[in-house]
C-alpha cells in the first residue's frame, strides 16, 4: 500500500470510520475534508425504506434551499411569443419554443433546467427520449409545467431544486458548495430532508430514513444521524 498523502492523512486524522455524526458536526466536517482546487458541490444521499417500482412509493418532490445551491442554473423557457419578455425579465438563459425544440433535436443540451407551459407541451413531448434520461423533461409536480413562467424562473434562479427518488430507493443531489459556511449548509440539507419527510408515502413501512451520508466531490461520505435531524 503506498503511502497516504497529506490530506489523505487529515482525512483519516478527522473522520472517524462507523461513526455517525450530528447534522450539524457533519456541515462542518465536510468542509475539513474537502482539498479540491476548484469550488466543490456539497451532496446528499439519501437512502429511503420505499419501494420505487410501486407507483404509490414514488417519492418525487421540489425543496426550495434557504441559500440556494451555489450553482448558476442555466434555464430555458419554451413558450408562446406572448410569454418570452415574462421569461426574459425573470432572469431565463434562453426564451424561445420551435427554433429551441430545433436545436434540442440536434444534440444542443447546454442547460439545466427548462420550463414550458401546458399549451405546448405537446410540441415539447417529442422530446422525451432525449431530455427523460438526463432529467430536464419538464414536470407538471416539479413546477416546471405552469402558466406563470416568469415566477417559475425566480424559483429556480434562488435555489428551487427537483429531486426523485431513484430505482434503488437513493436521493441524490446537489445542496451547496465548499464556499458555504457550515451553517449554511446545514440549513439547506435540513431544508431537504424535512421536505422529503413530508412526503412520506402512506404505504411506506417501517424506517423511513435508512440512511443519510453527505460528501463534496470527491470527498469520502460522512454518515449523518438521522435522530440529530429536527422535524423529521
Amino acid at each position: 500500500m503506498g503511502k497516504l498523502t497529506k490530506n489523505q492523512k487529515t482525512i483519516a486524522e478527522k473522520l472517524e470510520a462507523n461513526r455517525d455524526y450530528s447534522l450539524t458536526d457533519a456541515s462542518a466536517l465536510v468542509k475539513d475534508i474537502t482539498f479540491t482546487k476548484f469550488d466543490a458541490s456539497i451532496d446528499l444521499a439519501i437512502r429511503l425504506g420505499v419501494d420505487p417500482k410501486k407507483a404509490d412509493q414514488m417519492v418525487r418532490g421540489v425543496a426550495t434551499l434557504p441559500h440556494g445551491t451555489g450553482k448558476e442554473t442555466r434555464v430555458l423557457v419554451l413558450c408562446t411569443p406572448d410569454k418570452e419578455q415574462e421569461a426574459k425579465d425573470a432572469g431565463a438563459d434562453h426564451v424561445g419554443l420551435d427554433d429551441y425544440i430545433t436545436k434540442i433535436e440536434g444534440g444542443w443540451l447546454d442547460i439545466d433546467v427548462i420550463i414550458t407551459m401546458p399549451n405546448v407541451m405537446a410540441k415539447v413531448g417529442k422530446l422525451g427520449r432525449v431530455l427523460g434520461p438526463r432529467g430536464l423533461m419538464p414536470n407538471p409536480k416539479a413546477g416546471t409545467v405552469t402558466q406563470d413562467v416568469g415566477k417559475a424562473v425566480e424559483e429556480v434562479k434562488a435555489g428551487k431544486i427537483d429531486f426523485k427518488v431513484d430505482k434503488t430507493g437513493i436521493i441524490h443531489t446537489s445542496i451547496a458548495k465548499a464556499s458555504f459556511t457550515p451553517e449554511k449548509i446545514h440549513e439547506n440539507a435540513q431544508e431537504l430532508i424535512q421536505t422529503i419527510a413530508r412526503l412520506r408515502p402512506a404505504s411506506a413501512k417501517g424506517t423511513y430514513f435508512r440512511s443519510i451520508r453527505i460528501s463534496s466531490t470527491m470527498s469520502p461520505s460522512i454518515n449523518i444521524d438521522v435522530n440529530s435531524i429536527e422535524g423529521i
